[in-house]
């Protein structure tokens, strides 16, 4: 795969790199101490007892390497998408790979953006989890500040979320720290409780882990459940390859990441084999009195950047889907003048935190969401090994047996853990899997609707080749300026041209008629941002070319013509747009309430002219009404 960095990263620069991964990539998972180990034992199904722990610890072990260090670090980082990596990213090229198989490819799509609405749920979980974990810290330091716990966490997340609209520039660079500080004191932490019982680290041999569950399948398949939560923002690592790149997430992951989580689990189980009696808490139990307000504190800081990374995450990926035409158009503002990726979705923002304060509400603990956490998370990890198969075996051409032997493993593994937690449905995993369902529905109601819509536009347009020497017959009055139309189809007769010729009856003396096309690649470069066609009379048709995480900027786009005979002048240029006012009809086409909710998703819609970056005192909108 071709990535848009060519070369690796190395010295002072990986050093740099490394650090921001380890906090923006890693923070997800390295808050899980909080509570995985805590919830394979709260529920009282495991006996705590010294051959269960070495059990559990085991099977933790061998989770974290086979599917953090073997599937994600080893295998799917070489999945990168132009340097991309993420769901959206893996969908895209998992579908280019298969474009020969149409009917395979609608039904990987459909998974896809299954997998890409199920994100939204685990994006609701993992803020309300993480910082709830970290704040139940104050119940093993003063239990009488228990009530406490769910309005302190309110605060925290309401705090997080108000302060997205400012960027996170200027914070962001504390990312890595604290977060490096973090899995220090994790393994400092984990490192004094092993050092007293060293008899732990018997449990980093699979025979433990083999043992229970062959002893015990029915605790070790419901253990699963917990087990899985040991894993949480494994995806992470893919999704900010872009970011930072292969090399630098491999190095944190091996050089501190793993070493640390191993430890402070291996120092939870050292622990709990002498005090059984901890287990309700022991990630806090480990530590001494005197440590205990520290080290809540500098949970909370960890999870509240483990937050915000998902958070940056959301938004960007509503972007991504929104530009591969899944979502309507949404106000997007960049909260940087410098980098481009760093963006504020306000609507994304506040359904999130109203959805991860009915969480929170709702669930009142750690413990209680844990059984919701699970399905997302492993979910999203079955989706991304099914995608990853199509990729290694269509577009890599990798052998048959190789693909099989490669991704079947992993899928193997996924389906347990999986399933593992499916039947934890109704204990709390329903709550993510209805976010999943009503993203799911609005985006497929909303790339359907779009696809209707298209096929009435075309059905009612008059090719524009034909239309314009028609025109230029009898030539209307010719006014200085350019006039870009904007055009959904390419080769049609804009309806924004043919109301400016009805009332107006002028024509611009330069004339653009410019559809936007986004593509299934993550970024596409200036080189090949833009094809005209000369239709004579001062007449060009323009097709721009985007990537799903290329910024749409019409304007600066059309500058790239201005060596090649197109006369472009920012002053004298108008943006004439078409708006379509969509009525639900009943008959062909969709189910009538899913039209009326494309209808209402459409009128809703964000102003294109915001969405392309189009100068607001130079653009003129004209609409028609159109059936569907």
């Amino acid at each position: 795969m071709a990535s848009r960095t060519q070369r690796a990263p190395a010295g002072s620069q990986l050093a740099a790199l490394t650090l921001g991964a380890i906090g923006v990539v890693y923070g997800d998972i390295g808050t899980s101490p909080l509570y995985a180990l805590k919830e394979v034992f709260t529920h009282g199904h495991i006996p705590v007892t010294a051959e269960n722990i070495l059990g559990i610890l085991s099977m933790m072990f061998w989770t974290l390497t086979i599917i953090v260090s073997l599937k994600y670090v080893s295998l799917i980082l070489r999945a990168d998408n132009n340097g991309e990596g993420g769901l959206v990213a893996m969908l895209a090229l998992a579908s280019m790979a298969v474009k020969d198989r149409p009917v395979l490819r609608r039904r990987l799509l459909v998974v896809g953006i299954f997998g890409t609405a199920i994100f939204f749920g685990d994006g609701v979980i993992t803020p309300a989890i993480s910082v709830l974990s970290a704040v139940e810290g104050l119940e093993v330091a003063a239990p009488g500040l228990e009530p406490f716990v769910v309005p302190i966490t309110l605060v925290v997340l309401t705090a997080l979320f108000a302060v997205q609209k400012r960027g996170t520039a200027s914070v962001g660079k504390l990312f890595g720290p604290i977060t490096a500080v973090w899995f220090i004191v994790l393994a400092v932490l984990g490192l004094a409780h092993v050092v007293r019982n060293p008899a732990v680290l018997s449990a980093l041999l699979p025979h433990h882990a083999l043992l229970f569950i062959f002893e015990h399948p029915g605790l070790a398949f419901v253990s699963l459940g917990a087990i899985v939560l040991c894993v949480t923002g494994a995806e992470a690592l893919y999704a900010d390859m872009g970011h930072f790149g292969k090399r630098p997430i491999r190095v944190a992951w091996f050089s501190l990441v793993m070493p640390a989580l191993v430890l402070n689990y291996f120092g939870q189980g050292a622990m709990l084999l002498v005090h059984p009696e901890n287990v309700n808490n022991p990630f806090y139990e480990m530590a001494p009195t005197w440590a205990l307000y520290p080290l809540i504190g500098l949970a909370t800081c960890a999870t509240v950047i483990a937050s915000q990374a998902l958070i940056s995450a959301a938004f960007s990926v509503t972007k991504q889907v929104i530009q591969l035409g899944y979502l309507p158009r949404l106000r997007i503002t960049h909260t940087s003048v410098r980098e481009a990726g760093q963006i504020y979705v306000p609507f994304v923002n506040w359904t999130l935190y109203g959805c991860i304060v009915i969480a929170v509400v709702l669930f009142g603990s750690s413990s209680a969401l844990a059984s919701a956490y699970g399905i997302a998370v492993t979910i999203d990890m079955l989706i991304t090994t099914v995608m990853t198969f199509f990729v290694i075996r269509y577009a890599w051409n990798y052998p048959w047996a190789v693909c099989v032997a490669a991704t079947g493993f992993f899928f193997v593994v996924d389906m347990m853990f999986f399933a593992a937690n499916a039947v934890k449905v109704l204990d709390g995993g329903w709550f993510p899997l209805v976010i999943g369902a009503i993203m799911f529905t609005l985006m497929t109601t909303w790339k359907q609707g779009r696809q209707l819509l298209g096929e009435r536009l075309r059905d009612e347009s008059v090719e524009l080749k034909s239309f314009l020497d028609s025109v230029f017959l009898s030539p209307p009055t010719r006014v200085p300026g350019t006039a870009v139309f904007l055009n959904a189809e390419k080769g049609t007769t804009p309806n924004a041209l043919l109301h400016n010729l009805k009332h107006n009856k002028v024509l611009h003396d330069t004339n653009l008629f410019v559809t936007v096309r986004h593509h299934e690649v993550p970024w596409i470069g200036f080189d090949k941002r833009v094809e005209v066609e000369p239709l004579g009379h001062d007449c060009w048709q323009v097709v721009l070319h985007f990537g799903f995480k290329n910024d749409p900027d019409v304007p600066e786009a059309l500058r790239l013509l201005r060596g090649r005979g197109v006369q472009l002048d920012d002053m004298e240029t108008s943006y004439f747009l078409s708006r379509e006012i969509v009525i639900p009809t009943f008959g062909s086409g969709m189910m009538p309430w899913r039209e009326k909710l494309f209808s209402g998703m459409h009128r809703n819609a964000a102003a294109a002219a915001d969405f392309l970056h189009l100068p607001a005192n130079r653009v003129v909108e004209l609409g028609s009404k159109i059936e569907i």
